[in-house]
């Protein structure tokens, strides 16, 4: 059964879907809503996100359809080891699916993740510390990477 539903989180609206009660979709909303389709699958991700933004959840246990390139679900199932709170480099990313040349790839595959949080592209920052791209926008990565503790809020003396 497909499902469709919407969550409003702190970091914007999130659209998500499923296919065969598995997660294919959790992105930030770009279009129009259409009609909600509800299912089990859908349920249990939102009831997991809402854990996660506000109850301190730092696994998710639903099941996930990465539907892709076989490079990119490399890539993809390489971040879902990346632990919560913390961060690596493009350059590490890399190195860890076998070829440090591929940094490009492997950010473009990043980049292409079609299941934003659960799967933590957000986790990935620049090889300087540099907090680079997010295709929900910048703040949005920051947000996330406070949210989890891997970065600490500055705060302005002026």
């Amino acid at each position: 059964m497909v499902g469709r539903a919407y969550y409003t989180s702190p970091v914007g609206e999130l659209l998500i879907e499923s296919e065969h009660e598995k997660i294919i979709t959790l992105g930030f909303l770009k279009d129009s809503k259409q009609e909600e389709t509800r299912n089990p699958a859908i349920d249990q991700c939102i009831r997991e996100l809402e854990e996660y933004f506000f109850q301190g959840r730092k696994f998710f246990s639903f099941a996930l359809n990465l539907m892709g390139t076989e490079f990119q679900i490399k890539v993809w199932n390489e971040l879902l080891s990346i632990p919560y709170g913390q961060t690596i480099s493009y350059e590490e990313l890399a190195i860890r699916v076998g070829n440090i040349k591929s940094i490009r790839a492997v950010g473009l595959a990043n980049g292409q993740n079609p299941i934003a949080i659960v799967v933590p592209c957000h986790r990935v920052i620049g090889k300087s510390g540099d907090l680079v791209g997010y295709g929900g926008g910048l703040d949005k990565k920051i947000w996330l990477l406070q949210h989890e503790g891997a970065i600490r809020e500055q705060l302005s003396l002026f």
